[in-house]
This record gives structure tokens, sequence and C-alpha cells, in this order.
């Protein structure tokens, strides 16, 4: 055979054991779903060969990302006005409310009580001295849950000085794991991936806005249709409610 002939014949053959190129798909999520997420992330990308991307942060800096350009295929806010301010630029193509999740007052201490959140809880005297670990009040979702649970109440004014300010909730969610702060509030679905936390309370539902995750599609790649249908497959259900999530889809 000829040198040309065989060149051609290897590069054939090179060829055929080439994968076939995978797709990629990029995420921008809450950062309360990241151990749910994760999980299902892997099993998609088990079954499909395709590469997840994905991004946690609190809702309101990853929605700012995404009205500036950021390209995302899915957006996930733990709030509906973030998404909201992600359909005024018209680049959600599908959009659903995916979750619902549940405001808890979280220890570090083992041995901690169980209080009764109202009017009447002395807070201040609960941290001894310490911080309340919460998200950001202005800008992620379950800081702005828990200030207003706490208003709800009457007890924002006289616990806001001693308050720490986490960038996510899952920053929060440390802070109390190591000792940080004594005290903090999360969701329900953080204390349920941390092991070195306990729910001492729980906020009633009354006390604040309801707390949904609505989830959008934002481009129409065959990757995004698929990873966006992934979310709502039984797999998929059975994996929010075992890390403590309400499905309501």
């Amino acid at each position: 055979m000829s040198f040309p002939r065989l060149l051609a014949a290897a590069l054939a053959c090179a060829s055929l054991a080439l994968p076939a190129h995978a797709g990629e798909v990029t995420i921008f999520a809450a950062a309360s779903m990241k151990t749910a997420l994760d999980q299902i992330a892997q099993n998609w990308q088990s079954e499909t060969g395709d590469t997840a991307h994905i991004s946690y942060a609190g809702s309101g800096a990853l929605a700012r990302q995404i009205t500036a350009g950021a390209p995302a295929d899915i957006f996930i806010s733990a709030n509906p006005g973030w998404m909201d301010e992600v359909a005024k630029t018209g680049r959600v193509a599908e959009r659903e409310d995916l979750l619902a999740n549940r405001l808890v007052l979280i220890a570090h201490d083992p041995e901690a009580q169980p209080v009764e959140i109202g009017p009447d809880l002395d807070l201040k005297g609960l941290l001894g001295g310490g911080k309340l670990a919460m998200a950001l009040v202005t800008a992620v979702p379950a800081g702005q849950y828990g200030k207003a649970a706490l208003e709800h109440y009457g007890l924002w004014a006289a616990i806001e000085p001693d308050v720490a300010q986490g960038d996510n909730v899952r920053a929060t969610l440390a802070m109390v794991a190591i000792g940080a702060a004594p005290y903090g509030i999360t969701y329900a679905s953080d204390a349920v991936a941390e092991p070195r936390v306990h729910v001492v309370a729980q906020f009633p539902d009354d006390s604040h806005p309801p707390i949904r995750y609505p989830a959008a599609r934002l481009s129409d790649s065959a990757e995004a249709r698929s990873f966006y249908a992934a979310l709502s497959t039984p797999e998929a259900k059975d994996i929010f409610t075992a890390q403590g999530f309400d499905v309501l889809k």
C-alpha cells in the first residue's frame, strides 16, 4: 500500500476511535441547592455523557450576573422576585416553580434545647454574647426571609446589631457548623446537609413570604432542555425530598 493510502487509512481509524463530542450546560443555582443538585447533575452526566457546570451563590448575585449577560443555560432561584428580574431580559424560555422550603433556627451546640419562635423569644439572651448567622438580608433570599420573619415578631430591631451576615445561605450554615456563630437562620434543607448543626425551631409559614424555587431554562440547546427535564424526574424528586425540600412539580 502506498504511503498516502496508508496515511488515509490511519487517519480514518483514528477518527473512529475518537469519542463523540460531549455537550455542556451551565447552571446558575441558589447555594441552598448544592447537595441535592450536585447529585442530580452527577446522575445526568453519567446518563448522557454531557457535562454540567454549576455556579452556586446567592440568588440575587446570580440574577445580577445573568442580567449583565452571563451565559447561563438554566437558572434556579430561591426567590421568585430574582427570577422576575431575569425574566425582564427576555431570556426565559421556560419557567416553573420547582420546589418549596422551610425556614429554621439552627444551633451549633448539640445540647441546645428547642425554642418557640414568637414575640417573646429572647434571641439576644439565647446567643450569650455570640452572633446570629444569617445570609445577606438585602440580597440573599434566606436572609430576606429571615429578616421578614424576625420583623413579623418584632425581634429584628433588637437583634440586628448581633447579626453576622454571610454571602449566601451555605456560608451562614458554615458559620454555625464550625461554631463561629452559636445560632443561625437557614433553610430546612441546609440543616439536613450539615450534620454539625441541629434544628431548634421552625419558623411558622405565616411569618414570612412563601419560600419558592422557580427554575428557568434560558437557552434552547439540547443539553439545556435535557437537564431542565431531568430536574423533574422521579429520581430527582426523591433526591430533593431526601435533602429536605418540598417538591412542587
